[in-house]
């Protein structure tokens, strides 16, 4: 079963619902989690800057978010009652989903949860999925999981 869960966190509601079924696996396996945060050359995905990101922060700037960010989500998880580590690492000349793989593959990950923004189309086409490119090449299962539906979950059952 799932012994040690890796979960990759940016802060989007996606990466949120992630942490969350994270958690709940976690308490139901026994399994600890270890929340990853890659720090790298905002506004950037595959080498080529997106015209919709915002002003790049300095490196230390972002560190000290993810940090932040990475220390939140451990408080939640530990409120939770999971066991649970936390890591910052940067990126460099390699992509996302190939750190996130290789990391996953060093710590010796039985699973990772992490969320997909479910692009669709010429977004997709263009951009990529991380997520798409972490459940292709990790030779653990990845749960993914999708935004949270508009109106919530309860309006989309009513």
């Amino acid at each position: 079963m799932y012994t040690r869960i890796l979960v990759p966190i940016d802060g989007s509601p996606t990466s949120d619902r992630a942490l969350e079924e994270a958690s709940q696996l976690a308490l139901l396996t026994g399994a600890q989690v270890r929340l990853l945060h890659i720090v790298g050359p905002a506004g950037q995905v595959r080498g080529f800057p997106r015209p919709d990101a915002p002003a790049a922060p300095d490196l230390a700037q972002a560190r000290a978010q993810g940090q932040a960010l990475l220390a939140r989500a451990r408080e939640q998880l530990a409120g939770a009652g999971v066991a649970t580590d936390a890591e910052l690492i940067e990126q460099r000349d390699a992509s996302v989903a190939r750190l996130v793989v290789e990391y996953a593959s060093d710590w010796g990950a039985s699973l990772i949860v992490l969320g997909t923004q479910g692009k669709h189309g010429i977004e997709r086409m263009l951009l990529g999925s991380d997520a798409e490119q972490i459940a292709r090449y990790a030779a653990m299962p990845v749960l993914l999981v999708r935004r949270p539906p508009k109106g919530g979950a309860r309006a989309a059952s009513a």
